[in-house]
């Protein structure tokens, strides 16, 4: 058990005194309209100051919107008709006893906005060669109404481009000064200058982007004057009352004339000289449609961990850490003196409550992100942020419904024990009902055992949801390996009946004996397989085995694989799979399978609707939750148990 000493001790920025070390960073929840702060928006940044963490970091807001916006939904900072929205949102946060941090952004060429209202995309220098031609044969596995999502921000206009001048960057300065200038206005303790994930001051630091010949191009110092210059502007405005955050990019991956980390770090030295507070270290792939989840999503847990502890060691202000940073790992980093702070993000996208639930040594009740990818996916569609385990994210009075009383207690019996029984049975008992769980198999967590095999963060889930099930103020009877009929869910004399028993899986004899144990073990090989099916747990299980060293081939009868991941996570899962020797196949014959075969395809499963049938006909009100309802995975497991147990 870890203490989380360091993690829970109160810390500065500046002048901004925080009650711990965990940081809300920055993330695109994409409420906003027409610039100005929503009741939505705000109520999800209040909820999770709520939660117990430290500073609240807004996502990127626009300083000229829509002029360099990335989204028609973010907000905006540059007229005064936003302070009222971004007032409120101060006021919520700080009744909740966080301090708040507005990032500000233009978003240069990547400002689908401008490409909408035929604006050209502001730039160090217009991109010609390899900048200009990135790859994007990822998206042959992506269907086509996501295609056409994909071009919702710029309306599926071509982008342009126009170099900045020297009237421009003067107009720059004035406005990031004077955005800075209404968040202050606004009661906020912070702002953070974006300067990494591909924005416009990214562009002006990096080689690969800025090849201009003036003062602001060549020399590292002079790709780094446009970002000294705007944290000067900044200072100049707020005074030192209020603090200033600069984000860099450890590194740019991908990108032959990338960011380096020693280049990040001279660029730290020289923010702070010209005034920042604070530098937090994140990172970016040259292309998001190959390498997003190198950055700025890290895959990998601690992957910024080596470039955080390497400017921590070299300024004299502290440093954020950022990149899949569980709670364990932060402490670590804490209490070495690499980081001063860390940035947990989507762990709180997934529970709000995370800070709280530490600092009362209740660590493993935290709800964990299972790395889906589900949330920022809607991010490429300009769509708001959703969570695959946390139904209530951007709806904020759901989390409420999870924990409200019944008027009634009632006897809920839950057939199948994978996450939409468990979830659904760990809900109603929250509620106050009564609830016996029935589960065919030796174990918890249904289908899941998948993810022990492939190393997925879904086991995570499981172990949380077990967790959750096991707490002994819950009124929760879990049977295992027993069948569930109808004489015997009639003879438990329930209220109601939820059947969770999941999606028929076609797994033959054939299976390799490892394959079928939570914890596989490897089997003598290597073995020739064909995998048939080219979904989430298809292309799961062919990286697993090509790593162990099996000749492996997919076969997808479709046109495109993985489309139950996310997006982010398919193009990598696709990407990786080649770069293991996995033989993929589209369009393929499912007779041409050879050597040991396993087929994933997933299909809906009759058992629920005939048990449905006989128990309402016997007067039992019945439902059916997660994939025996229709193939969801865990986002339809988890939401559908949800939807369905606050109503009981």
């Amino acid at each position: 058990m870890t203490d989380f000493n360091h993690l829970m001790a109160p810390g500065s920025i500046g002048a901004m005194a925080l009650r711990n070390r965990i940081v809300l960073p920055g993330m695109d929840m994409n409420h906003c309209e027409n610039g100005e702060m929503t009741e939505r928006e705000i109520a999800h940044y209040a909820a999770r100051a709520a939660g117990g963490t430290g500073l609240v970091t807004t996502g990127a807001s626009a300083i000229a919107w829509p002029v360099g916006s990335a989204s028609w939904h973010e907000a905006g900072l540059g007229d005064d008709r936003f302070l009222p929205g971004l007032t409120r949102l101060a006021d919520a946060v700080h009744l909740e006893g966080a301090k708040l941090s507005v990032q500000l952004v233009h978003h240069g060429k990547v400002a689908g906005v401008d490409t909408a209202e035929g604006r050209p995309l502001l730039v160090p220098t217009i991109p010609s060669g390899p900048t200009s031609r990135m790859d994007m044969s990822a998206l042959v596995d992506n269907s086509m109404d996501e295609l056409i999502k994909l071009g919702t921000a710029t309306r599926n206009k071509q982008a342009t481009y126009r170099a900045a001048t020297a009237h421009d960057i003067a107009w720059l300065l004035d406005a990031f000064a004077d955005a800075a200038g209404r968040v202050q206005a606004a009661g906020a303790d912070a702002v953070e200058i974006h300067g990494a994930h591909g924005y416009l001051i990214n562009t002006f630091l990096s080689r690969e982007y800025n090849q201009r010949t003036d003062g602001y191009g060549g020399s590292l110092e002079n790709r780094c004057r446009l970002l000294v210059e705007v944290i000067g502007a900044v200072r100049a405005r707020v005074g030192r009352t209020m603090a200033i955050s600069v984000r860099l990019n450890g590194c740019e991956y991908g990108l032959d004339n990338g960011i380096t980390i020693d280049e990040t770090i001279a660029t730290a030295r020289l923010a702070e000289a010209a005034g920042a507070d604070v530098i937090s270290i994140s990172a970016q792939a040259g292309n998001p449609f190959r390498d997003f989840t190198l950055g700025p999503l890290p895959a990998t847990i601690g992957q910024y961990r080596p470039m955080a502890a390497a400017v921590k060691a070299a300024i004299g202000i502290p440093v954020i850490a950022v990149g899949r940073l569980l709670p364990e790992l932060a402490e670590e980093m804490l209490a070495n003196g690499e980081c001063d702070f860390v940035a947990m993000g989507r762990q709180q996208l997934a529970d709000p409550q995370l800070a709280n639930k530490i600092a009362s040594g209740r660590r493993a009740s935290v709800r964990p992100c299972i790395n889906c990818y589900v949330c920022v996916e809607q991010n490429f569609f300009d769509a708001s942020a959703v969570c695959a385990v946390n139904p209530s994210l951007g709806n904020e009075p759901e989390a409420a419904a999870a924990t409200e009383r019944a008027t009634t207690s009632r006897h809920v019996v839950v057939v199948g024990a994978g996450p939409a029984g468990l979830e659904a049975a760990r809900i109603a008992a929250t509620r106050g009902h009564r609830i016996t769980v029935i589960e065919r198999s030796d174990h918890l967590g249904g289908s899941t055992w998948f993810a022990t095999l492939t190393g997925s963060a879904n086991q995570m889930l499981v172990d949380w949801l077990t967790h959750e099930i096991a707490d002994t103020n819950l009124d929760i009877d879990v049977h295992l390996s027993t069948n569930a009929t109808v004489e015997s869910i009639r003879n438990m004399h329930p209220d109601v009946v939820l059947l969770a028993t999941g999606a028929e899986q076609r797994l033959p004899q054939s299976l390799p004996e490892s394959l079928t144990r939570s914890l596989a073990e490897a089997t003598p090989g290597p073995i020739d397989v064909t995998i048939i099916g080219g979904n989430l747990i298809g292309m799961s299980i062919a990286q697993y085995l090509a790593e162990r060293g099996d000749t492996v081939t997919v076969l997808e009868p479709g046109k495109h694989l993985g489309l139950a991941m996310a997006m982010p996570r398919r193009w990598t899962a696709v990407v990786e799979a080649e770069r293991s020797g996995v033989t993929l196949v589209r369009n393929a014959n499912p007779d041409d399978a050879h050597g040991t075969i396993i087929e994933t395809r997933v299909t809906a499963n009759s058992e629920p609707n005939q048990l449905y049938d006989e128990l309402v006909a016997s007067g039992i009100e019945c439902h059916v939750i997660g994939d025996a309802a229709g193939v969801g995975y865990i986002q339809g497991a988890m939401h559908g148990a949800h939807a369905v147990a606050t109503t009981l």
